[in-house]
């Protein structure tokens, strides 16, 4: 591990304070809000606390290898920054920096549609692995134009977001009456409506040569039905909680998507994941990749390119931490052995893996 002693920031939830402390209001509670009554958010933060790890201990664990895969292909981490719309509200240059520090540390980023600046600049930005996320504001030929121009430009799959049929309602946003840029710009929103199976055998079809991921699977019947279509990549995922409220936490999805998939496509995941310890339990459970979120915009909003960076190298910390109390030396020793069922010692919510947080600050929540 590399000497980083001289970094301001010297855990993750130092990010959190510094971010809320440049963020506005509005932008503050865009960041941490979740839909409606937020259970969602909150189950899934509870879903990764009610499993405890089973120790191994007398083993060499002198040289422990933290690196994952990524469509099969090495990285640094089994980690990637999952795509966030008005990134730019968090930094000036959008998600350019959090792009750069992903490429240079050597794990994907999934660029959002909805974050700036854009699809071409973005892949300049970092010439890393990288994503990109499409919500669907056009007819065919609009997605298909937009396919092509993230193959031209180097991206090395493609992913359509699932779970957002409908709009939700984000209370936080709506009782300030924060209403985002990109919202009050968007149109289409029928079409994103409209996008069923027909639509992924489509696209498959037409781009039979780039990988496709679904983001917002939540359950085995439609792992299942992706499979069939062909989709290379179930991404697990309930948008952090803030589309469908009353859902299940995505850690507790994710095993019977892993099992529903059989081995035939990538599992990915995103959910509350802010913790090595969270990202070694995804992995464990089947995860090729973990997505983090809000993480990484307290790491952007905290300290641009070098806070993003920073937050890169504490969890590889983490993971290394916990790989090595485990008994293990990588990823691949790893098997549902190690883990146990527990209930949570913490109530869950947005912050409860920073208990060293100001929690008795209700902005923190």
């Amino acid at each position: 591990m590399s000497n980083t002693a001289e970094s301001p920031f010297q855990t993750l939830h130092e990010f959190v304070k510094e971010a809320k402390g440049r963020l506005s209001p509005g932008n503050w509670d865009y960041l941490v809000g979740a839909t409606e009554t937020e259970t969602t958010m909150m189950r899934n933060r509870a879903a990764i606390d009610s499993l405890a790890f089973r120790p191994r201990v007398l083993r060499d664990v002198s040289n422990i290898d933290c690196s994952g895969r990524f469509l099969g292909k090495p990285i640094t981490l089994p980690v990637m920054l999952a795509p966030v719309g008005g990134l730019e509200n968090f930094d000036p240059e959008g998600g350019a920096p959090a792009g750069r520090a992903a490429a240079e540390f050597g794990v994907p980023i999934m660029v959002s549609s909805v974050s700036m600046p854009g699809l071409e600049p973005m892949a300049k930005a970092g010439q890393g692995p990288k994503v990109f996320q499409l919500y669907v504001r056009g007819d065919w030929a609009w997605i298909e134009e937009v396919t092509q121009r993230a193959i031209d430009a180097g991206y090395d799959a493609f992913c359509l977001t699932v779970d957002t049929a409908i709009y939700s309602r984000r209370e936080r946003d709506i009782a300030k009456r924060f209403i985002k840029p990109w919202r009050a710009r968007a149109t289409g929103q029928h079409f994103q409506a409209a996008l069923n199976w027909d639509d992924v055998k489509r696209w498959k079809s037409r781009f039979p040569n780039t990988p496709l991921a679904l983001k917002g699977i939540a359950t085995a019947e439609d792992a299942v039905l992706a499979v069939e279509h062909g989709v290379e990549v179930v991404y697990v995922s309930n948008h952090g909680g803030r589309q469908l409220d009353h859902g299940r936490g995505s850690l507790a999805v994710l095993p019977e998507v892993v099992k529903a998939v059989d081995g035939k496509a990538k599992v990915w995941v995103d959910g509350g994941f802010v913790r090595g310890s969270d990202i070694v339990k995804a992995v464990i459970l089947g995860a090729e990749l973990v997505g983090m979120g809000r993480m990484y915009c307290y790491a952007l909003a905290a300290a641009g390119e070098a806070g993003v960076t920073r937050m890169f190298q504490l969890l590889q910390e983490e993971v290394h931490e916990v790989l090595g109390l485990l008994g293990v030396t990588r990823f691949g020793e790893l098997d549902g052995s190690y883990l146990h069922p527990v209930a949570p010692v913490v109530q869950p919510h947005v912050h409860s893996a920073f208990p060293l947080t100001n929690l008795s600050d209700p902005g923190y929540r």
